[in-house]
C-alpha cells in the first residue's frame, strides 16, 4: 500500500512530527535518505553531484544531502541564488559550510560553459510542495539549464515547478522534468497526474520514520484489490461469473457497445447481452459471436449493466437510461449517458437518489458539463477535487479518465481517493473507454466489490498500454485481450508487482 497524501495533510503530518522531534529532524533524515538512495545509484565512483539549492526547506534538504554524499565519498558543489530564509535551512546551509562543503551563486550556465561533462548529477533541490508562485528569474534558468544538460537529474521531494497536489506547474511555467523523485513522507498525487507524470520520472518514496497511513489517499496497485488476484476455482462455469448487460451503440456508434461488451467478455464475464438502441436491426456480432444481441425488453436477468457507450442522445437512449436507472444492480455509465445526466434534472436526481451502486467515467469534458457549466479546463486544473466533488453530487464512485485517472469512492464514512500510476500516451485514441467501461462491468458482476472491481479495471487498463510496449499503434480492441494477460500474469504469481 502506497499512501498518497496533499499538502494540507503533509502540513499537519510535519507539524505533529516536528513538535515530538529536536529541531531539524525531519530535514536530516530527509538528507540522509536521499543521499544513501541516491549513492546505491551511483555508476560513477567517486561521482561529481551538483545541488540546486532554494531558501526553503527543501534547500535545506539539499545541503544535507550534499554533505552526506560528501562523507560517503563523492565530491559535491551546491549553489544557490539566494540565501537560506527558514532556520532548519540555515542550520543545514552552516553545516555544509563547516564541513568544508563547496558554494557558489554563480548560475550553472555561466560556471560550466562547455563543460558540462563535469558533473556526473544534478540534484534539484529548489523548491518542494510549498511554492506557491511560478518559477521564475535565475531559479527558472537553473531549471532549463539542468532540463538540457542531458546530465542525470534527480528530484528532492517534488520537481521544482510542480504542484504537488494537482501535477501541473505552478502558474503554467514548466520546471524540472526529473529522471527520478525521491519524495519525503508520502508519495504525492501530483507526481503521478497531469505534467507530474512527464516530471517526477521513477518516484521513490522515503517515510522518514513517520507514519501516515491515516490519510485518505492511495496509489492504486494490485494491493489494492488482492481479491481479484486469486485464480478462479476449477469447479465453476459460466454461471459462476455472472451476466452483464451493455446499453448503447446509437445510430453510426454501435462500435462502441460492441468494444465494451468484447472487452467485458475477455474480462471474465459468463455472458454479456448488447442492446444498441441505434440498430434494432442488428442480430449478431461477426467478429465476437459470443456475444448475445438482445433488444432492452429482451435481457436476461444481470449482475449489472454498462450504460451510454455509443448510445447518443435520442429519444430510444433516453428512454433507455431511464429504465437502466430503476435497476436495482450496479450500474456504469459513461459517454453519452453522462451527457443526457449533465443536461436532464429527472435524469440526475434518479441517479443520485439510486440505492444500488453506480459508477460514472467521465473524461474532464464530460466532468465538466456534469459540474453544471465549469470550464473544462477548471475541472482538469484540480482533478481530485473534481472527482470527489461528482462523487458527493451524485453518490457514486468516481473514474475521472486521463493522465493519472483519479478515483473516489461512493461517499461514505470516508471519503478515499486513488491515483492510478498506470497507462499511457497509446490509450489517447477511439474507443478505449469503452474498453475500460465494459471491463469494470465484467469484474463487478463477477461478484467483486464495486470500488475493487474499478480500481482493478483501471490499473489493468494502464497496463495493457504499457505492456503494447508503444506510444502509438493499440487499437481499443485489443486492449482487454492485453489486460486479461497482465490478470493471468498476476495470478500466476509470474511478475513481481513493484
Amino acid at each position: 500500500m502506497t499512501v498518497v497524501c496533499r499538502t494540507e495533510e503533509l502540513r499537519r503530518i510535519e507539524v505533529q512530527a516536528d513538535s515530538q522531534l529536536p529541531p531539524g529532524t525531519l530535514m536530516a533524515r530527509a538528507g540522509l535518505a536521499a543521499a544513501q538512495w541516491l549513492d546505491r545509484r551511483l555508476s560513477v565512483r567517486p561521482a561529481s553531484v551538483l545541488l540546486l539549492c532554494g531558501p526553503g526547506n527543501n534547500g535545506g534538504d539539499g545541503y544535507v544531502c550534499a554533505r552526506e554524499l560528501t562523507e560517503l565519498g563523492h565530491s559535491c558543489l551546491c549553489w544557490s541564488a539566494s540565501a537560506p530564509a527558514s532556520a532548519d535551512a540555515q542550520a543545514a546551509f552552516a553545516a555544509w559550510q563547516a564541513a568544508g562543503g563547496e558554494c557558489t551563486a554563480d548560475l550553472p550556465t555561466e560556471r560550466t560553459e562547455g563543460t558540462n561533462r563535469r558533473f556526473d548529477l544534478i540534484v534539484d533541490a529548489m523548491f518542494g510542495i510549498g511554492l506557491g508562485r511560478p518559477l521564475g528569474g535565475t531559479y527558472l534558468q537553473a531549471s532549463r539549464w539542468a532540463n538540457g544538460s542531458e546530465i542525470d537529474l534527480v528530484a528532492l521531494d517534488v520537481p521544482s515547478g510542480l504542484d504537488a497536489d494537482r501535477g501541473i506547474w505552478v502558474g503554467g511555467v514548466a520546471g524540472v522534468r526529473a529522471r527520478a523523485t525521491i519524495t519525503f513522507l508520502a508519495d504525492k498525487p501530483g507526481l503521478h497526474m497531469a505534467d507530474g507524470c512527464d516530471a517526477a520520472g521513477h518516484v521513490r518514496v522515503e517515510s522518514l520514520g513517520i507514519e501516515t497511513e491515516a490519510a485518505m489517499g492511495r496509489l492504486n496497485g494490485p494491493g489494492e484489490f488482492d481479491a481479484v488476484l486469486r485464480p478462479r476455482l476449477n469447479n465453476s462455469h459460466k454461471g459462476s461469473y455472472g451476466s452483464l448487460a451493455v446499453i448503447g451503440g446509437g445510430t453510426g456508434m454501435v462500435g462502441a457497445a460492441l468494444l465494451a461488451g468484447r472487452a467485458a467478455l475477455r474480462l471474465g464475464a459468463g455472458r454479456v447481452y448488447v442492446c444498441c438502441v441505434g440498430a434494432p436491426e442488428l442480430s449478431v456480432d461477426p467478429v465476437c459471436p459470443e456475444l448475445m444481441i438482445r433488444t432492452l425488453d429482451a435481457i436476461s436477468p444481470v449482475q449489472a449493466a454498462v450504460v451510454g457507450c455509443g448510445m447518443g442522445t435520442s429519444d430510444a437512449a433516453r428512454a433507455a437510461l431511464r429504465a437502466a436507472l430503476e435497476y436495482d444492480i450496479p450500474l456504469v455509465l459513461d459517454a453519452d449517458a453522462l451527457n443526457l445526466i449533465a443536461f436532464e434534472k429527472d435524469l440526475r436526481q434518479s441517479l443520485a437518489a439510486r440505492a444500488a451502486p453506480s459508477v460514472l467515467t467521465p473524461h474532464p469534458l464530460e466532468a465538466a458539463r456534469l459540474l453544471a457549466g465549469t470550464p473544462v479546463a477548471r475541472a482538469d486544473d484540480d482533478r481530485i477535487a473534481t472527482a470527489t466533488g461528482l462523487a458527493r453530487q451524485l453518490r457514486s464512485t468516481i473514474v475521472l479518465k486521463g493522465a493519472g485517472s483519479v478515483i473516489v469512492d461512493r461517499p461514505g464514512d470516508r471519503e478515499r481517493y486513488w491515483i492510478n500510476p498506470t497507462g499511457g500516451p497509446a490509450l489517447a485514441t477511439a474507443g478505449t473507454g469503452d474498453a475500460l467501461s465494459g471491463m469494470i462491468g465484467a469484474l463487478i458482476t463477477q461478484r467483486f466489490d464495486v470500488t475493487t472491481a474499478t480500481l482493478a479495471a483501471v490499473w489493468l487498463h494502464g497496463r495493457a498500454a504499457q505492456a503494447h510496449g508503444a506510444d502509438i499503434g493499440l487499437l481499443a480492441s485489443e486492449v482487454a485481450a492485453l489486460a486479461a494477460r497482465e490478470l493471468g500474469r498476476l495470478r500466476r504469481g509470474g511478475v513481481a508487482l513493484f
